[in-house]
């Protein structure tokens, strides 16, 4: 039985993304003479998510309350594939890029898994980082976890909106799973400001669940998505409410279109380095 060539085509890229990732991440840890980051110096306070585990009679719209912060750290990592290696990698990256005396963006940072992960990877002086988000709920939760760390570098907790909140002398700036949520007309004057935020060799990371043109390459992606959730212990019934919550509030868009972008906003160069199913990570250089 012969392979769709879609199909193939996305094996293809796939497999290439794989192998090509893990051939960087050993580099970079063999350059380093370290392992990775050690997420346990920051206390983990997470329950178990259950939002949506019995009936709704009504979904409501997805939003970054203090149930949901409440249960953050075990939503993302049972509904991300890839998502402890992008955040891992994440501090990878702020090891390499970060320049002395500057600042380190994590925007949109939730309990701050990103902003941990870079600032205990950062090996330049006098580095910090700026951890950016306008939930209350999830700066306190991060304050608090703060608070029992053993990370050295400092991190600076700004409860305010992205689109709005000063980016200046930037060496790095990590845009993980948040651009989704801005709406699709801000998102180029944001990317902008980024950009103008940054010191010359600075690198954004921007990380995103992704849109495909391709109707079969798309359900295939979906599917294999639903199926990752149930083997993490979500319901049919969880997956269900859960899409039908977030479908208006997380708005996807093609890897082309982020490109396109990104380049639009003054980033000489941009490369995927991570891909799994519906879910990419990019880096665009200055």
């Amino acid at each position: 039985m012969s392979i769709p060539k879609w199909v193939d085509a996305q094996l293809q890229r796939t497999r290439f993304t794989i192998q090509h990732t893990c051939y960087e991440v050993s580099i970079f840890f063999f350059i380093m003479k370290r392992s990775p980051p050690d997420m346990t110096k920051a206390a983990s306070t997470t329950a178990t998510d259950t939002l949506f585990a019995r009936p709704l009679d009504d979904v409501a719209g997805f939003c970054f309350d203090d149930k949901v912060a409440a249960v953050f750290e075990d939503m993302i990592k049972r509904s991300v594939p890839g998502y402890a290696t992008v955040v891992g990698i994440s501090g990878v990256l702020a090891s390499h890029f970060a320049q002395p005396d500057s600042h380190i963006y994590d925007l949109g940072c939730a309990l701050g898994a990103t902003a941990l992960a870079m600032a205990d990877s950062v090996s330049a002086p006098g580095c910090t980082v700026m951890a950016v988000d306008n939930s209350a709920s999830m700066i306190q939760r991060l304050r608090e976890r703060i608070e029992t760390s053993t990370i050295a570098t400092p991190i600076q907790l700004v409860e305010d909106d992205i689109l709005t909140t000063p980016i200046d002398n930037a060496s790095l700036v990590a845009l993980n799973y948040t651009l989704q949520f801005v709406a699709l007309e801000q998102r180029d004057e944001l990317l902008r400001r980024i950009f103008n935020g940054m010191r010359k060799g600075g690198v954004l990371v921007l990380s995103e669940k992704i849109h495909f043109e391709d109707p079969a390459i798309a359900r295939l992606c979906t599917e294999l998505h639903h199926e990752f959730k149930r083997r993490q212990g979500y319901s049919d019934l969880e997956i269900s409410q859960k899409r039908s919550a977030i479908e208006n509030v997380l708005i996807p868009e093609t890897i082309d279109t982020h490109e396109r972008r990104l380049r639009g906003a003054g980033f000489s160069r941009v490369e995927v380095w991570f891909q799994c199913f519906n879910f990419a990570s990019l880096v665009a250089f200055k």
